[in-house]
């Protein structure tokens, strides 16, 4: 194994709301805070401070680093990521977006345009949540291809006896069920109001 691969979520909403904090903490336990990179991050504080136990924190954004051996993944590209393909790069760059129901194709606008000398790759047309395109991508990268993956659209979680949220992911099903953080769970059913 050569050079450690690093991924990198570029921060693309106006501050760091707690979503996003319990995805960036679920993607830290996959890949491991050393290989890990938040940028574009604005914010500053206990926000910031929390951020940095997860991983190496940029106020820089990706678009100006100039990194060699990097893809996007982005649910447009028209090739789809492989383990062959994925050794080739040292990099994998996401967009670290509250995803909209349908896609708004933000990656595609505010992200893979302006990345010039970057390989770009989806992981399937289908939108994840960053926290699980990142684990896909991850496991692609440790040799596994998509077609040994099992996956199920959406995610329905009950409140109470009468309601219920439907989060409109794709999921990987690992050990017999969809991949969620317990802690964003937690954060949903303890919510008030949506």
């Amino acid at each position: 194994m050569g050079a450690k691969t690093v991924y990198i979520i570029e921060h693309l909403e106006p501050k760091l709301f707690p979503w996003c904090m319990i995805e960036y903490k679920h993607i830290s336990k996959t890949v491991g805070k050393s290989n890990l990179w938040f940028t574009n991050i604005k914010q500053k504080g206990k926000v910031l401070d929390e951020l940095k136990k997860y991983g190496k924190v940029f106020n820089e954004s990706v678009k100006t680093m100039n990194l060699k051996d990097a893809c996007v993944l982005d649910p447009q590209a028209p090739n789809t990521l492989n383990p062959i393909d994925s050794k080739q790069f040292k990099y994998f760059i996401f967009g670290g977006i509250l995803g909209d129901y349908p896609p708004k194709k933000r990656t595609k606008k505010e992200l893979t345009k302006f990345i010039k000398n970057a390989e770009v790759r989806n992981i399937g047309k289908k939108q994840f949540s960053t926290d699980n395109a990142v684990y896909v991508t991850w496991k692609i990268a440790s040799g596994e291809s998509m077609k040994m993956m099992k996956f199920k659209n959406k995610f329905e979680l009950p409140i109470n006896k009468v309601e219920t949220i439907i989060l409109p992911y794709l999921y990987p099903i690992v050990n017999g069920k969809q991949r969620i953080s317990d802690e964003l769970i937690r954060f949903l059913k303890n919510k008030k109001g949506f």
